[in-house]
């Protein structure tokens, strides 16, 4: 990457403070060319790191605003490049002339995400971390942004980091054995293997089960609104949204699709999907928007079926219930509390019940609570150690499928040589969960641990 590039890096409305960020071989010359430093001294001839008062000069070199510049020389810097940062005025105009005068100086726009995607290829961070950071940008809770700035310092790297030398001392023992006989190391034996890929197996499952945790965090939990017609299910979902979301009308039926937002309840973030009643359709519209409801009941983690709390509990609504449930933890909510309420129905097994009014707010504090008690905010696995996305969660499964067939190999009398072609294909994945060039050379291991010295 020869061209240096540079970016605003505060956002396009007006603020106190604005931000332009440079990376790349040019990033000091350039800053320096449209900062001139009040002291007289030349930006480029600063310490590190160092914040430096001046004038920021348009491509005309005329002052357009006071302020601060300070600039890092690679490989000691976020993208591993000489990089620089201009901080002045939160002002649009005066972020826009500043990003003129760099391209003057032959500095590019950075394409999104580029600095980062620098910070990659330098090997300032691996592929997990490059991730956390689009993960803390987003995050919504506390919850999240544990999680995110874990994984940002290298939580999820180091615990595969882990795994992986284990797996990698198996392969080299047996090598070590194999190739170095005349050395005095100890026997290649079954039950070392054995223990190893315990060990492994367990280790990569538990990783493995973190992934529901880890996306909803980063993603959002996937809430599906279900019920009756006119139960409420719009209307609480622009209740959770703050805005009108979806049309609410006193017509049954008025929403035909799906209607999805994001939403902050309690202390989780929800990705609330809300739905057509779910009836026997009139039409044939309707009855897509009823097939789309069931496949957002069957991909959801929560459910919450709305009732009519002004209206008797119906068979309906009981055989609605018996099917989210059967899909999802399932919140009964009772609508309308601000509608003379008919009872609750004595239900065995009783779901968690909330009684609310989307009109008025009453419940909605209740009903946080109780999606609190299905997710908690706490759970296993430190902060930063979560699977958050896909990919991650795939290159974990293939790993663990390789160590469990590595581990029926050696139950089915295969020798040592053949089984640890799936200890090698582990590693790979493990490699790729991380993004990390985690591949060493076993000859290496081998001299490290069981040859030095001897």
């Amino acid at each position: 990457m020869s061209d240096t590039i540079a970016a605003i890096a505060t956002g396009p409305a007006p603020g106190a403070i604005g931000i332009l960020r440079l990376s790349g071989p040019g990033a000091i010359a350039a800053a320096s060319a449209v900062f001139r430093p009040a002291g007289g001294r030349p930006l480029e001839e600063s310490r590190d790191r160092q914040l430096v008062y001046g004038s920021l000069l348009g491509a005309d070199g005329a002052v357009i605003d006071q302020a601060l510049a300070t600039i890092s020389h690679g490989p000691r810097s976020y993208t591993g490049e000489d990089t620089a940062e201009l901080q002045c005025h939160g002002s649009p105009m005066v972020l826009t002339l500043a990003l003129e005068a760099l391209f003057a100086q032959g500095v590019r726009q950075a394409g999104p995400g580029e600095f980062t995607r620098r910070a990659l290829l330098n090997g300032r961070m691996d592929l997990a971390q490059a991730e956390a950071v689009a993960d803390l940008i987003d995050a919504e809770t506390p919850a999240a942004v544990h999680q995110a700035a874990g994984q940002l310092s290298g939580a999820l790297s180091r615990r595969v980091q882990g795994i992986y030398d284990a797996l990698v001392d198996l392969l080299a023992h047996f090598h070590a054995v194999l190739d170095y006989p005349d050395e005095d190391i100890d026997p290649f034996r079954t039950d070392t293997i054995r223990t190893g890929l315990e060990t492994a197996k367990g280790e990569l499952s538990a990783l493995l089960a973190t992934y529901d945790r880890g996306r909803y965090l980063a993603g959002g939990i996937p809430c599906a609104l279900i019920g009756r017609p006119n139960a409420g299910k719009s209307s609480l979902l622009n209740a959770l949204a703050g805005y009108e979301r979806a049309i609410v009308t006193p017509v049954p039926g008025t929403t035909r699709d799906t209607v999805e937002a994001r939403c902050r309840l309690g202390s989780v973030t929800l990705r609330v999907i809300d739905t057509a009643g779910i009836r026997e359709a009139a039409d044939e519209v309707e009855r897509i928007g009823v097939e789309r409801s069931r496949a957002a009941l069957e991909e959801a983690a929560l459910v919450l079926l709305l009732c009519d709390g002004s209206v008797p509990f119906t068979a309906e609504d009981a055989a609605l219930l018996k099917e989210a449930t059967a899909h999802a933890p399932t919140i009964l909510v009772w609508t309308k509390g601000d509608l003379p309420a008919s009872p609750l129905p004595a239900l065995d097994p009783m779901p968690p019940v909330v009684e609310l009014s989307a009109k008025t707010g009453q419940g909605l504090e209740a009903l946080a609570k109780a999606v609190e008690r299905l997710f908690p905010s706490g759970g296993q696995g430190a902060a930063g150690e979560l699977l958050t996305n896909l990919r991650q969660a795939q290159a974990a499964r293939r790993a663990l499928d390789s160590v469990a067939r590595a581990e029926d190999s050696l139950e089915a009398g295969i020798t040592p040589d053949a089984l640890l072609t799936d200890v090698e294909e582990a590693l790979s994945a493990l490699g790729e969960l991380t993004g990390a060039n985690l591949r060493e050379d076993i000859t290496a291991r081998i001299f490290a641990r069981f040859c030095v010295g001897k």
